[in-house]
């Protein structure tokens, strides 16, 4: 005897880039997922992990009035769907305790509420200080099928999967708000594809997309079927409701090709920018224009983030400045169609120079001269910035950051550093990767060697390992926490490493008034580096 057809649901992923703390924009915008949802017949509509009211709130997760205003705008969303069921990530209150949850709503009612289990308290997480742990699994049948809720970090263990099943559920949904890097979409497949061949369930990964403060959610939510099958891929960095297929125990729909690394962050990084100044609401940006590849990237960004007349390239020559800085400035503004100027800083280096004479005397040139030419430009950015309203993007790169490499009121001034996780070697490969799109890097910028450009025939090299090494020496110790000693026995130069990493050490100071800048590696200098100020250790 035959045995009866499995029910067929249609699923639509809701992968939405929320306002933190717009709780009334959140509620109107899941409401219009809610709706095309429907127009495209799904009978189920997953949003991400804390859509309702944006990821990480951070401390406003202490605020009564923050948490009561979420619970008010769970409520009016509930009120407001109808024709489809709803799952959709909250801060919720329970017994006194605060949880990070998703509610099921239906027909104005809210069915029930998961409460996560796993609170990630490590890198850029800090819920183990806001929430308090679940230890239930929760499971619903939608239309003949029992489905279970995991949120997020859930899914990275087995026994809450396991859970999940025993208690009886068919496939697994997980709303996410995963922090991006370019080698996370990867790692996600990596541990779904460990949880559905130790559970036999299929799972629907639901994911955030776009920019808050450093972070950045890549979207590219997945389904995968038994055997570790992709069946679903939504596109990454864009906002799209997806829709998959759930039929005879397994799903299906469309599978978007990943993206190339540089493609990745390239992408990510438009979408940092674009997110940081709309959503707080500046009218554009400025930057500073010395004609290499630092701030060459970061003009094309910032045109592709917010288009050319919301950008405008400042280049700020000096005497040390060479003539080709200058022309590749001026072709690179002509390129993309910006608003560009040109102020001279000779005149007021020369003023400081005079000023401080006195108590210089005796003394001959050095770095604090290089650094009064930076802060000067500093000073004229932020008076533009002041003047016209339009936030000031810096341009120095990661390896500049680890290494010091960068004047404190002067090319560290801004509101947003774009590169600040970006290491030389990836500038230049992203430089490359945006001229075969289209031509707006002149290629010598890319080709001649590195200069600040604050003293005579000074190059980086001069003073700095090749970025080639540099680079590397700072991903080893910084972002997997090598010892100098394991990476000299790596094969790297002790000369080198101890120089590398004694002024990363040195320079904390530097990157704790640093503006925020997109994480987009496995550790950024922001929210996951920790490290203190003032220090004896230095590990060996």
């Amino acid at each position: 005897m035959n045995s009866a057809p499995r029910a067929a649901i249609r699923i639509a992923v809701a992968q939405m880039n929320p306002i933190l703390g717009d709780l009334a924009g959140n509620v109107v915008k899941i409401l219009q997922y809610a709706a095309d949802a429907k127009a495209q017949n799904a009978t189920l509509l997953i949003a991400p992990e804390l859509a309702l009211c944006g990821y990480p709130p951070e401390d406003l997760l202490f605020r009564r009035d923050f948490r009561e205003g979420c619970a008010v705008a769970l409520g009016e969303l509930a009120s407001q769907v109808s024709g489809i069921s709803l799952l959709v990530g909250h801060p919720h209150m329970q017994n006194g305790k605060l949880y990070n949850g998703a509610s099921l709503l239906e027909d104005g009612q809210i069915i029930g509420t998961y409460l996560k289990q796993k609170l990630p308290n490590y890198q850029v997480f800090d819920e183990a200080r806001y929430f308090s742990t679940g230890d239930a699994p929760f499971v619903f049948s939608h239309r003949g099928v029992k489905i279970g809720v995991l949120i997020c970090e859930d899914v990275w263990f087995a026994e809450p999967v396991a859970a999940t099943k025993v208690a009886g559920a068919e496939m697994i949904l997980v709303p996410n708000a995963s922090p991006y890097d370019f080698q996370k979409l990867h790692l996600r497949y990596d541990v779904v594809q460990a949880r559905v061949a130790e559970s036999g369930l299929p799972i629907l990964y639901a994911h955030m997309t776009g920019g808050q403060d450093e972070l950045l959610f890549d979207g590219a939510s997945f389904a995968i079927n038994g055997g570790g099958t992709v069946a679903f891929q939504a596109p990454e960095f864009a906002e799209q409701l997806g829709i998959v297929d759930f039929v005879e125990g397994a799903f299906s729909g469309e599978v978007q090709p990943t993206l190339s690394v540089e493609a990745s962050v390239y992408r990510g990084l438009v979408i940092a920018l674009r997110d940081y100044v709309n959503k707080n609401g500046f009218p554009g940006v400025l930057l500073g224009l010395s004609g290499g590849v630092d701030s060459a990237i970061t003009l094309a960004i910032a045109v592709d983030a917010l288009g050319r007349d919301r950008v405008q390239a400042v280049m700020m020559a000096s005497d040390y400045t060479a003539q080709i800085s200058l022309d590749d400035a001026r072709e690179m503004a002509a390129l993309h169609g910006v608003k560009y100027s040109e102020i001279g800083i000779t005149p007021m280096f020369e003023q400081f120079k005079k000023s401080l004479a006195t108590e210089f005397a005796g003394r001959a040139e050095d770095t604090t001269e290089e650094n009064i030419q930076a802060r000067v430009r500093g000073t004229l950015l932020m008076a533009l910035s002041n003047k016209f309203g339009a936030m000031v993007v810096t341009t120095g790169n990661k390896s500049e950051m680890a290494v010091g490499y960068s004047t404190l009121y002067g090319d560290m001034a801004g509101g947003y550093a774009i590169l600040k996780d970006v290491a030389k070697t990836l500038v230049y490969r992203l430089c490359a990767w945006r001229n075969q799109q289209s031509l707006v890097i002149p290629e010598r910028a890319i080709t001649r060697p590195p200069s600040a450009e604050l003293r005579p025939d000074q190059k980086d090299q001069d003073s700095l390992p090749d970025y080639a090494i540099l680079d590397q020496i700072v991903e080893l110790f910084m972002e997997q926490d090598r010892s100098p000693t394991e990476i000299v026995a790596m094969g790297f130069a002790r000369p080198d490493v101890e120089r590398v990493t004694r002024l990363l050490k040195i320079n904390e100071y530097k990157r704790r008034q640093s503006p925020v800048g997109a994480k987009i590696t496995k550790r950024g200098f922001g929210k996951d580096w920790r490290y203190p100020i003032t220090s004896k250790y230095f590990p060996k």
